[in-house]
Parts: C-alpha cells; structure tokens; sequence
C-alpha cells in the first residue's frame, strides 16, 4: 500500500530525501577519512620520527651525558636545533629561522624530499668531508627570494645551499610556515658562534635498534636516568598515539560540523513532510472510510518516508565516500603522512544510521497527525479541525530528538558536559533563528504597509501567510550564513589580537641572545638606524631546587603534591627591577625587594595557582651554580597579549646584577624596508643576535589561519549547499499552492511581470531576513569569544558581511525564480492540466 501509494508523489518524496544526502556525505567523507588516517599513521609510524626511539633535552650535553648518551645504540644520529637569523647574500633576504645542526644517518625511516634529489646525498658527504653544504625549507627559499646554489650565511660561516627541503619525516607543510628550517653539517656548529650564554637551544639524539627490539620496554630501564638528567623521550607508540588523538579531535570538531549540516537537512525533512502531509489528508480520509485504522495510515506514510530517508542515506554514503577521495588534498597542509584513502564500511554503517534515524525522527512530527484524520475528512476541508491540538507523542519525539542529538555529540567528544553545551548551543542557534524569522512575520502582519503597491502588498502578505516558507529558509539558509560569518569573524578577531598588540608605539622587534659585551654596540647600531631603544632588559637563566625546604625530587615523587612537573624541571628565565611595567598590575603584597638579607621576588598570578603557593612561601633556586633563596613577596597580572619582556618572576636589583646574563631589546620599526636593512647589519655585524619581526609573525599566522579556515570553510559548504536544497524543496513542494495562487491573480488581472515580481520580491525579503539572521548571530557569538574568551574589544569589518548579504540573497532569488519558473511564464490552464 505504500509503494502504490507514493507512485504520484515520489518526486516530492526525493525532495525530501535530497535534504539529507549532502548531511549525510560529509558524516561519511569524515569518518572515512579519519578511519584511513588512522590506518596511515599506523602503517607510516616509525617515519613519525625518522627514528625508532628520540631523547631530547634543553640543556647542553656534558661529558658524562654523552658518554650514556652513545652506548644507547650503536646506530645514533645528533642534532642540536635552535633559532637564528639567516641572511642570504645575492638577494638580501633576511629572516629568524629554525638551525638545526645534523651528524649520523638520520632519517633511518621515510625519507627526505629535496629538489635536486641528490641533494640528501651530497649533504651527508659534506659532514663526512668537512664541506659547508646547507639543505633550505623550500618555504624559506620562496620567502626570501633564494634558490638552490645561493649562500646563505649561518652565524660567522657562509654555507652553499644544496637544495630545497620540500618535506622529511613527520613535518607538515603547516610547520614549515611556521618555523622554516635550515640544516647545516653538525661539525661546523661551533664555528658559528651562535651558541652563546642564555641561547635556548634543543640536543636531540636519534636511535635505530635491532629488527625485534621492544624499545618502549627498553625505555623503562633507563627512564629513571633519563629524568634525573632532564631528558624527554619520545618512541614510535607515543608520537602515534599523539598524532592520532590530535587528528581525532578534529574529526570529531568536523563531525559536529557536518552533523550540522544533517540537522539543517532534517529541518528541510519535517517541513516537506508537514507540506506533503497536507496534500494527503483527503487521500488519508479516504483510506480511513475504507477501514483503515489511524495507526495502518500513520504505518504507510511512515514506511514511505523511512524508504525514502535510507534511500537518501545510500546516496550520501556513496558521495560521502567519493568526497573523501578530496581530504587529503584539503588537509594536505596539516598532514605529517601520506593518506591512502579506501571505502570505511564502519564509517558507511554509522554515517547511514546516525542519518536515518535522524531523519526518521524529525519526519514523525509532522507524520504524528495523520493519525487522527476522521473520515469526515472526505466532506469538509478544513486541515485544523481535528489534527491540531496537544499530542503526548510529539513531546516524546521532541525529547528523543534533543537525546540523539546529545547522544551524537558525546559518541564524538565523550564528554557529557561538552555533549550538552553542543546541543544546548545548538537549540540557542536553532531558536534565535526561529525566534528572528516568528518575530518578522509577527511585525509584517500587524504593522501591514496598506498604502504600498499591490505588488510590494502580495509580496509581503507571502511572508505570513498560510504555508508561508519564512520559517525554514530563515534557519536553513540563515545557519550557513551563521557558521560562514562566524569563520571569518573568528579568524579576524584572532588577527586583531595580535595586531591590537603592536599597535600604537609598541615595540614590533625584540632583539634577543645579546651577550654584556655586545650590548653596547647592539644599541649603536639601534640608533644608528633611527630607531628607538624601547626597552633593554637583563636576562638571567636558573632552576628551580626547592619549595618551602622540599626538594624538587621529592615534590616530584609526591601523587599528592598537584604541581605542573614543567613548572618543577624548566629552565627559568627572569630578570630584576624594583618596579613594574606597563603590561603588569600588582594584585598582592608588593614590588620586588630586599630587606634584612632577604630577597622577596614577585611572581605572576597564575603562575602561584598553578604551583599551589602564598604569599610567604620559600623557593629556592639554582643561578648557574649559586643557590639563592628568595621569598614570595607579591604577585602580578601580567597581559601576555602585549609584546613586552614579561616573565613568571621578577627579582629585586642587587640580586643578580653581576650573574651571568645576556640581554633583549625591544625596537620598532616603520617599514618592512627599514626592518630588512636593520636586520641585515644586525647579522652582519652581531651574527649570534636574533631578531623577531611582528609583521612577519603576523603573516606567518594569516597565512596558517588561511589554511585552517579553508578547512572549516570546505565543511560549512555542505550546510550551506544543504540549505539551498532546502530551499529548493520548499519552493518546488509548496508548487501546487503557488500555481493556486497564481490562477487566481491571473484569474483576477495581473500580469506574468507582476506575478514575476511578487516572486521575486518575497523571495529577496527571505534572503534578506535569512542572511541577516545568520548575521546578527554570529556578530553575537563572536562579541562572546571577544568578551569572554579573547578578552579584546570587537570592532567588525562590515564590508564582507555584507558580501554574504548579497550572495545568499542573490542566490535565494536565482533559486526561488527557477524553480517557479513554470508558474510563472505558462498559461494558468496549461498548469492546471499539467499537475492532473
């Protein structure tokens, strides 16, 4: 019976099952996905780390270290890797980049990918032979201009530079935007004089076992060492564990976007079946005088729509699979492997089912009614007068939909609490929109312009009345305006931050790893090039040994002690002054000082929730062999936002002064070309000093915002093409009741131009209305993230919001004047023939 009854109405029926299929893609295309990066990271893990087993650590390897260092393995590659300027010669081009100073056979799993191919090889005959050969980030090269067989200048030496490092062993593209490396031969570190007192520098060692060795099992042998010397280790299991669950978690964020894309369709789902329930009521009735029951016609309509939301689930398995074929090439910046894509049948089973049931549920609301159509239906025709009215079920199947929903979220994030917010964040969205599109049809009705044309009259009497689409194109197309508007404001707002920061006459250049005696000519060569000197402050490098007469190692050894082990084992850098700066306030006790022998410093705020300290507590530190007890003495907020020399402590004057330090300076520079020229002497002439540019620290993060956004974007795209599926259905099922209204206002004397214009007129106000909600509520989240999270003032670029004003708008007109095409342009009784 429902087969045969769907034969009339199985294009409708598609409709509505075109709602789901794109929701039901990107599930699949995600899932898929995450499944074979999953399975690539297993397969490619040792080329993770180009090593079976890496030992870092930020301290300078002495003798007794290295000696345990080397009998490890007898297959052992060194690296030390630490910031520099690199200058190179032919184009100028000058740049902080990450050096990184290579001995042995490293990568002993994957390989590198260089251009020329032979450059690895050439590369590794020069360490052997004593040769100054470079390998260059192909990123660094573009940047700056520069091309294999240029020089580049490292430190006091100039090196050749061999070829480009397109990509090795677990980088991705993403990285080398971020730091840019060049590789020099490991002998010829010392000779560039780049490692002075006070420069941050990591030693790595890289290992290769014997065929069959548990080097995880290994590792527990000698971890008890390896944390007394203050060595990280990092092993194939780890890195795979930590690259899976990160690129987990953005399956899961990409998840919820595509599940909002399903829910999007769903809604277009329940408003096709409530239209299409309407045209079936006189064929319900019918069906009920021939002694069906209410239940046997709720079953037929149920069956037919449940056959049609599996079918529409099928359709977007298989273009969610094609589509996941695309991934890699959109995730291409932020992978560390080569991604071989296949079908997920587990990702298939649960995009259909989550799809289904989904879809299911939200077309039993307006399916609930058909179960109480009389018979007497067959001799009246008012729809209201016995399917309205409260029914229980509907509040069960609201309340199943809201534990899908949350289900859904917590099988993704498995965190009950984020699970809520998703869903609770979700309804807020879902009823500001409803609430928007409610309150216009509410304000059109009772503030009716009478004294416009007749055409503007018709056109906005659409809006409210009786079959109206108002509400379903104002969340449909409004929520991917939402999820577009909110992106790009997101991405702004994070810029703004950090361009908030170099605004004004605040410093956008630090000068860092300046040595006492090189500070002077440092500050000649500063104000030689006109540029002013900001701020010159000392640098003192210490550990931390003692909390309160504990010892480190005993905190350490304490469950019970809740101390961050970083705060416990890092390299502290601090400075001394006797007052505070502008990015600081003081919030307990006072200023760095010294009374009676005794130094009482100040630390910053979080920094004494974090270590669970007070007011008065000792902490004693190591300075580079002396050990100096100090005493909590006051605590400061510290704005991170600002580019200032903040730091966790502070010491009073006359503590450290004749320590061992070294010094940073903070410039500003106007132009991008009175910064190359100014950093182009500084390596000149101070070739160990480093320079960090803003601006260019700002383009390196437009540039990785761009790619993440791209990402975000590729996904929101499916909401959006959703939404206009949606408004596709709703026009095309909502046809017979325009082709009604059409014959009459023919019927009445009104032309195919104003019937044009009615259409065209109604479906720009639903634009308008659709854009502008999406609009209102992502200028909303944004102004949260602003207040709440960022803590920056939000001062919006309008201008492209009202790009998306346009396009959407533009595209709810297209959409709504094609599909209505055939009203419009045939004679009324051609129609009316035509639909039978």
């Amino acid at each position: 019976m429902a087969w045969r009854d769907s034969r009339r109405s199985r294009q409708r029926l598609f409709l509505f099952m075109s709602a789901i299929v794109l929701g039901i893609a990107a599930l699949v295309a995600i899932n898929s996905f995450g499944d074979n990066l999953s399975r690539s990271v297993d397969e490619q893990a040792r080329e993770l780390i180009g090593a079976d087993l890496v030992l870092s650590s930020n301290k300078e390897i002495n003798k007794s270290t290295e000696q345990f260092l080397a009998k490890i393995s007898p297959e052992r590659s060194r690296e030390v890797a630490f910031p520099s300027m690199v200058l190179f010669p032919r184009s100028q081009g000058v740049r902080l980049a990450q050096v990184k100073a290579i001995q042995g056979k490293f990568p002993y799993y994957g390989a590198w990918d260089t251009q020329p191919a032979d450059a690895v090889a050439l590369f590794r005959k020069a360490n052997q032979n004593r040769q100054r050969v470079a390998l260059v980030d192909d990123a660094l090269l573009v940047q700056l201009n520069a091309k294999p067989g240029d020089s580049v200048k490292v430190g006091k030496l100039m090196f050749y530079v061999a070829g480009r490092v397109m990509k090795i062993p677990g980088q991705s593209a993403v990285t080398t935007t971020v730091a840019p490396t060049v590789f020099i031969p490991y002998g010829f570190l010392p000779e560039t004089g780049l490692l002075q007192r006070g420069s941050r520098a990591t030693y790595r060692s890289y290992y290769q076992f014997a065929p069959g060795t548990d080097v995880d099992k290994y590792l527990k042998t000698i971890s008890s060492r390896l944390d007394k010397l203050g060595i990280n280790s990092d092993t194939v299991t780890e890195r795979k564990e930590q690259t899976g669950r990160a690129f987990a978690d953005l399956t899961k964020f990409l998840n919820l976007v595509a599940f909002v894309a399903l829910l999007l369709g769903c809604v277009g789902v329940a408003s096709a079946v409530h239209l299409y329930v309407k045209e079936k009521v006189a064929s319900v009735a019918v069906l009920r005088c021939l002694g069906a029951t209410g239940r046997q016609a709720f079953l037929i309509y149920l069956i037919q729509t449940s056959l049609m939301g599996l079918l529409g689930a099928v359709v977007g398995a298989i273009l969610g699979s094609v589509v996941q074929l695309m991934l890699p090439t959109v995730f291409g910046s932020f992978l560390p492997v080569d991604v071989v894509t296949t079908v997920s049948w587990k990702a298939v089973a649960q995009g259909v089912g989550a799809g289904l049931i989904i879809a299911i549920l939200f077309a039993l609301l307006p399916l609930l009614v058909i179960r109480k159509v009389s018979p007497l239906r067959t001799l009246r025709s008012s729809y209201d007068d016995d399917v309205t009215g409260r029914d229980p079920l509907q509040w069960a199947v609201y309340f199943l939909i809201v534990l899908s929903i949350t289900g859904f979220a917590y099988w993704q994030i498995r965190d009950w609490k984020m699970a809520v917010g998703f869903t609770t964040g979700l309804a807020f969205a879902f009823g500001v929109l409803t609430g928007i599109g409610q309150l216009l049809m509410v304000l059109v009705r009772r503030f009716f312009p009478v004294s416009w044309s007749y055409i503007w009259r018709q056109s906005l009497a659409n809006l409210y009345r009786p079959q109206n689409q108002t509400l379903i194109l104002v969340i449909s197309i409004g929520l991917g305006a939402f999820l577009i508007a909110t992106l790009y404001l997101t991405q702004t707002l994070l810029l703004s931050r950090v361009q908030l920061s170099s605004s004004g006459n605040q410093a956008n250049m630090v000068l860092f790893d300046i040595q006492n005696e090189q500070k002077a000519g440092v500050q000649q060569l500063v104000k030689n090039h006109r540029l002013p000197v900001l701020q010159n402050v000392p640098v003192v490098t210490m550990r931390l040994t003692e909390i309160n007469g504990r010892t480190v190692e005993a905190i350490q050894k304490d469950t019970s002690a809740k101390i961050p082990d970083w705060a416990l084992t890092r390299e502290y850098r601090v400075t001394y002054r006797d007052s505070l700066i502008s990015s600081e306030k003081l919030t307990a006790g006072k200023a760095p000082y010294q009374t009676n022998n005794q130094v009482y410093i100040s630390v910053e705020k979080g920094y004494l929730e974090r270590m669970k300290l007070k007011l008065g507590d000792k902490l004693t530190f190591n300075v580079q062999g002396l050990i100096v007890p100090t005493i909590v003495g006051g605590t400061r907020e510290v704005d991170w936002n600002r580019i200032q020399t903040n730091f966790l402590i502070v010491f009073p004057k006359g503590v450290l002064d004749q320590a061992p330090q070294f010094h940073v300076l903070m410039t500003r520079v106007g132009d991008t070309q009175q910064s190359a020229s100014f950093q182009r002497d500084l390596v000149t002439n101070f070739p160990n000093v480093s320079a960090i540019d803003l601006g260019l620290i700002l383009q390196t993060i437009d540039e990785v915002l761009e790619k993440v956004s791209f990402v975000i974007r590729f996904m929101a795209l499916f909401s959006i093409i959703t939404g206009l599926l949606v408004l596709s259905s709703s026009v095309i099922i909502s046809k017979y009741q325009r082709i009604q209204e059409s014959v009459l206002l023919r019927t009445l004397g009104a032309n195919r131009r104003q019937i044009l214009l009615i259409t065209l007129i109604e479906y720009l106000f639903l634009g308008l209305l659709a854009a502008f909600s999406g609009i209102v509520l992502s200028l909303f989240g944004t102004w949260a993230l602003a207040y709440f999270v960022f803590e920056v003032p939000f001062s919006p670029n309008f201008v492209p919001l009202l790009a998306v004003v346009g396009i959407v708008t533009s595209l709810t007109i297209v959409i709504g004047l094609l599909n209505s095409r055939g009203v419009l342009v045939r004679p009324p009784l051609e129609v009316l023939r035509a639909e039978g």
